[in-house]
Order: structure tokens, then C-alpha cells, then sequence
């Protein structure tokens, strides 16, 4: 196999391993607090929202030392023992307790930070210049589809139900499991890029640290990475807006918007069932959006700022119709559900429609927030892609928590003006972008 067939093959394995983690994962998150409320009136205590916000917050400042262990122990092992966490998650869902769904919730954190460090990491290595556009959208296009697999599980186990019985609960949460353990497994695949040194040159770092231990190699990696001057550059600061944006937008779809949908009794005996059906949707517009802004990107001339600006339009027309159609207590209502309305008659149709539009939506700004991360970046992925979660992750963790407290309308607002001034940074990085590539004689479509 040539060298760029077998750039191409890496990419596709760690789409197709995170598509597996992530169906697992990212069903459990959706179902989690619908799967608590019926809990709460046992021993155990928890909140998947609190959850959530531990995980992130853990994520956000395990990025701190996470370009370290991923330079230290390589991507392709960083990326299956976070796995072996990530699985270790769910399956605390087959007979859940308090404790161990709060310490399962910090080990995860630590384990993400790591996981999409290797994997910007995995993603740079495998591309270049012209093949990042491309290579971006199969990764996320493959990794989206995590959203249909499970969540159309759960759409026909839970069809009718108004109640998650301890059988249903366990049934799900052991094959989601299952799951993610092949999707770990599935790294393995991975093939090295052979080495392009010459023989003879000793990579500088080991010329300075010669035969020390794995602990001097991360102290030495952790003091001298770039993570914290990287943070400080105009082009990153700018990007953190956008990249703030799509941490609320990942609550708000992930977590928030499953389980207003469960809480409306308007419903009927569907209401449980159509949390799963809405992933299905929120999965079908990512997919939709990686092929067509990733796969297709070489075929456009006008650069990346196109579909930050459709991807902003989608989510505002979404935004829009999810506050017309679902209550304003929705993400707070009790076990019971909520018997209010907004201002129409709650509908199924658009409660779907919505879904589609916030995946598709989160596609355009992630497949390009990827793109121009590995363009900016090539030399400096890790740690870049580092700052990239850090601020995501710590975005996701604040607007977990305060969804156990705000009204629809105000986390709707919040993803509003976000998201606004973050399409205006993101226009601002990539004209500067656009700029440096004509400066270097190529061609902007390549981007």
C-alpha cells in the first residue's frame, strides 16, 4: 500500500473506532438524565447534567497535560486506554451507584482530554495541506454516525414506554458497552507512518534525555510544549470564541434537547422513544454536513468562512423553532414531564426538524474548526488541538450547569450571542488564513 493509501486507511479506522466509542457514549449521554429521573426515587442520587459538567470540567483541565502523554506514549495508545474508560463509563450504568457514577465521571474527563488530543494528533500526521479539508470530513462524517446506530436502538427498545424498567436500563447499557470495547479494540488497526529520518539522526529530544524514564520524558514535554504560548496568539484567541460556541451547541444537543423532548407529555407514550429518534436526526444532518462541507471541499474555491456562515443560519432558524415549539420548563420538568406549552402545540414534526438542523448545523462549524486547526497548526497539532478541547470542554462544563437551573428561552439566548460573535472570529482567523496561503503561491480551494 502506497504512503498516502495508507494515510487514507488510518483515517478511515479512527473514524470508524470513534463512530463505535461514540455510539455508545454519546446514546449514553442522550438517555442519561431520562434514565436517572427514574432512578432518583431509589438509593442512587445523581444528575446527568452534573455529570456532564464534571466530565467536562475534568476535560477541560486535563488538557493541560494531555499534549505530554500523548507525546510521551504515542496517539495510538493514548487513544485505547482512554477507551478502556470510556467504556468503563457506560457500563457503571448497568447497576448504578452514586459514587461510582461521580468517580466514573472524573476518570472520563481525564480520558477525553487524552482521546482528542491523540486524535488531532492521529488526524494531522495522516494529512496534509491540500488532504486536511478532505480527511476532516471523513473523520467526522464517519464518527457521526455513531448518533444513528444507537439512538435507533433505543428509538424501537423504548417505543411505548413511559417508564425505563431495570431490564430495559441493563439490556442497553450492556450492549453500549459491548460497543465501545470494539470500538477500542479497532485502534490496533492503526499503521505508524514509516520514519523519513535519515539514518543516523537522533530526534533532538532524545539527545537530550538520552535513556530517562517515561516520567523525565513527560516533565520534559510538559515544560517545553507549546500549549500555553499557543493559547496566547491572536489567531487562537479569536478561534476560541467559535470554538466556545460549539461547546454549548454540544450540551445543548447532546444532553439539553433529548431531554426536553422526553419531558413534554404532549407526547404521549412516545415521548421516550422520540429522544432516540431525535439523535437519529441530529446524526443524519452531521453525516449530511461532513460529506458535503468535508468530503466535497475541493470542489469550492471560497474557502471555509461559506459554511460557518450556513452552519450559524441553520442553528438560528433552529434555535428559533425550538423556542416556538417546546415549554419553557422542559429542560428542568420533573420526573412527571411538563404539561405547558410554549407558543404552538407541541409538535413532533418540527421537534425533528430542529434535530436535524442543530447536527447539521454542528457539522459546518467542526469540520471547519478541524480543517483550519490542521492547516495553522500541522507543526504543532497536539497542543493545538489541546487548547482547541480545552475551551470546548469548559464551555460544555458551564453550560451543563447552569441547564439544572435556566429556563429554555435563557440557554437558547446564550447559544445565540455566542454563536454570533464566534462566526464573526472565525471569518476574522480565516481571511488571515486565506491571506498567508496566497502569500505562499497556492490555492485557496485546497484549504
Amino acid at each position: 500500500m502506497s504512503s498516502e493509501g495508507k494515510k487514507l486507511f488510518n483515517i478511515i479506522i479512527l473514524g470508524v473506532s470513534f463512530m463505535f466509542i461514540f455510539t455508545a457514549f454519546q446514546s449514553c449521554g442522550n438517555i442519561a438524565q431520562t434514565v436517572i429521573t427514574n432512578l432518583n426515587n431509589t438509593d442512587f442520587h445523581g444528575s446527568g447534567y452534573t455529570s456532564m459538567s464534571i466530565i467536562y470540567g475534568v476535560l477541560s483541565a486535563s488538557n493541560l497535560i494531555s499534549p505530554s502523554l500523548v507525546a510521551v506514549v504515542g496517539p495510538q495508545f493514548s487513544m485505547v486506554v482512554s477507551g478502556v474508560f470510556y467504556s468503563l463509563y457506560i457500563a457503571v450504568f448497568i447497576q448504578p451507584a452514586t459514587w461510582a457514577f461521580y468517580t466514573a465521571s472524573v476518570l472520563i474527563g481525564i480520558a477525553a482530554a487524552v482521546l482528542w488530543t491523540a486524535q488531532g494528533n492521529c488526524l494531522t500526521e495522516n494529512s496534509d495541506e491540500n488532504t486536511i479539508g478532505r480527511n476532516s470530513g471523513i473523520f467526522w462524517a464517519l464518527l457521526q454516525c455513531s448518533l444513528i446506530f444507537g439512538n435507533l436502538y433505543i428509538y424501537f427498545a423504548w417505543q411505548g414506554k413511559t417508564h425505563i424498567s431495570e431490564s430495559d436500563r441493563r439490556t442497553v447499557f450492556i450492549a453500549l458497552t459491548v460497543i465501545s470495547l470494539v470500538g477500542t479494540v479497532l485502534f490496533f488497526l492503526i499503521r505508524k507512518q514509516e520514519d523519513t529520518k535519515a539514518p543516523g539522526d537522533d530526534d533532538s529530544t532524545n539527545e537530550i534525555l538520552g535513556e530517562s524514564s517515561i516520567f523525565i520524558n513527560f516533565l520534559y514535554y510538559f515544560f517545553t510544549e507549546k500549549s500555553i504560548t499557543l493559547s496566547f496568539t491572536k489567531e487562537m484567541l479569536l478561534l476560541s470564541v467559535t470554538t466556545a460556541y460549539t461547546g454549548l451547541v454540544l450540551t445543548f444537543f447532546s444532553g439539553v434537547y433529548g431531554t426536553c423532548i422526553g419531558a413534554v407529555n404532549r407526547f404521549g407514550s412516545e415521548e421516550k422513544s422520540l429522544i432516540g429518534l431525535s439523535g437519529i436526526f441530529i446524526g443524519v444532518g452531521e453525516i449530511l454536513g461532513g460529506g458535503i462541507f468535508g468530503l466535497l471541499s475541493k470542489r469550492s474555491g471560497s474557502g471555509r468562512n461559506p459554511v460557518v456562515m450556513l452552519g450559524i443560519f441553520v442553528h438560528f432558524i433552529a434555535f428559533y423553532l425550538i423556542f416556538f415549539n417546546m415549554p419553557n420548563d422542559a429542560p428542568i420538568a420533573p420526573m412527571e414531564g411538563t404539561d405547558q406549552v410554549a407558543y404552538m402545540i407541541p409538535s413532533k414534526e418540527v421537534a425533528m426538524l430542529c434535530s436535524f438542523l442543530l447536527g447539521l448545523g454542528d457539522s459546518c462549524f467542526n469540520t471547519q474548526l478541524l480543517s483550519i486547526l490542521g492547516f495553522l497548526y500541522s507543526e504543532d497539532s497536539a497542543p493545538a488541538f489541546a487548547i482547541f478541547k480545552f475551551v470546548q470542554s469548559i464551555c460544555a462544563a458551564v453550560a451543563y450547569f447552569y441547564s439544572n437551573y435556566f429556563l429554555l428561552q435563557w440557554q437558547l439566548l446564550i447559544m445565540v450571542l455566542v454563536g454570533f460573535f464566534g462566526t464573526i472570529t472565525f471569518f476574522t482567523v480565516e481571511w488571515g488564513a486565506a491571506a498567508a496561503l496566497a502569500a505562499r503561491g497556492s490555492d485557496y480551494s485546497s484549504i
